[in-house]
C-alpha cells in the first residue's frame, strides 16, 4: 500500500477517491480549502478503515498555497506515491462581461495547480522509481464550453505529454475524462443539473473505480462510462464547427 494526495478531497469526486484509496488501505493527504470537512473526513477514514490521513488545507488559487502542496509532494521522508489532480470548479460566468479575477482563479486551480504539482510529484518519484500521476480532465475538454474546457483540454494534452516523457521511469501517468458525475460540483456552478436525464450521470464511485484502474493498467487516457466514450469518440470526428454549435458555450447549462 501507499499514500496518496488528493485535492479536492473534501467534497464530490474527491471525496470518493478519499475512501476508495483508504479501503484499499492507502494512507492519505487531503488538500481543499474547507479544513474542518477535510478534519472530518479524515477521521471517517482512519476510524473506518484504520489509515492515516493527514489534512493539508489549501486555496490551489493561491501561489503560496500551491507550493505548499508542492513542498508536501517533494518531501522524501514521507513520500507520495500517488498524486490525484481532481480540484476544479465551474467558473460559472460568461466570459465578456465576467470578473477577469474568477477566470485567473479558476486558471490557478485547474492549470497552474495541475502543473506545478504534477512538477512536484514527478521529481520525486522519478527518483524513487516509481509512482503514479493521476490527472482529472472532463468531456468538456473535447467541446468549446468557455473557459473551463479549454483548462480541461489543457489537462488532457499536459498529461498526454507528460506520460511520454515518462515513459519507461516506472511513474505512470493518467488522464480521466469523466462526464455528468452525481456530486455538488453542479449546485456549486450554479447549473440546474435537472435539466438532464437520469441515464446521463454516473456515480462517483465508478468513475473513481474506472479511473484508479486505468491508472493501474498503464492506460494514459480513460473516458468512464460506455455512454461518455461513445460521445467522445462522435465530438472527436464531429466537425469543430458543429461542436461549437451544439456543445459552445451557450450551452452549459448554467443558471442566468
Amino acid at each position: 500500500m501507499g499514500k496518496a494526495l488528493i485535492t479536492g478531497a473534501s467534497a464530490g469526486l474527491g471525496r470518493e477517491f478519499a475512501r476508495t484509496l483508504a479501503a484499499e488501505g492507502n494512507d492519505v493527504v487531503l488538500v481543499a480549502r474547507n479544513e474542518a470537512r477535510l478534519a472530518e473526513l479524515a477521521e471517517q477514514l482512519k476510524h473506518e478503515f484504520g489509515v492515516d490521513a493527514q489534512v493539508l488545507a489549501a486555496d490551489l488559487s493561491v501561489e503560496a498555497d500551491i507550493a505548499r502542496v508542492a513542498s508536501r509532494l517533494s518531501d522524501d521522508a514521507d513520500p507520495v506515491t500517488l498524486l490525484v489532480n481532481n480540484a476544479g470548479f465551474g467558473v460559472g460566468q460568461d466570459f465578456i462581461g465576467g470578473r477577469v479575477e474568477r477566470e485567473i482563479e479558476a486558471l490557478n486551480v485547474m492549470v497552474r495547480a495541475v502543473l506545478e504539482l504534477s512538477h512536484a510529484a514527478a521529481n520525486a518519484m522519478v527518483a524513487r522509481g516509481r509512482g503514479g500521476i493521476l490527472n482529472i480532465a472532463s468531456m468538456t475538454s473535447l467541446t468549446a464550453q468557455g473557459t473551463y474546457s479549454a483548462h480541461k483540454a489543457w489537462v488532457s494534452t499536459f498529461t498526454e505529454g507528460l506520460a511520454a516523457e515518462l515513459s519507461g521511469s516506472g511513474v505512470h501517468v493518467t488522464v480521466s475524462n469523466p462526464g455528468l458525475i452525481r456530486t455538488e460540483f453542479h449546485e456549486r456552478s450554479e447549473v440546474d443539473a435537472s435539466q438532464w436525464p437520469d441515464v446521463v450521470f454516473a456515480q462517483p464511485e465508478q468513475i473513481v473505480k474506472e479511473s484508479l484502474n486505468a491508472l493501474r493498467a498503464g492506460k494514459v487516457i480513460v473516458t468512464p462510462t460506455p455512454l461518455y466514450k461513445a460521445a467522445a469518440a462522435a465530438l472527436r470526428i464531429m466537425p469543430r464547427r458543429l461542436v461549437r454549435k451544439v456543445a459552445g458555450p451557450g450551452l452549459s447549462g448554467r443558471d442566468g
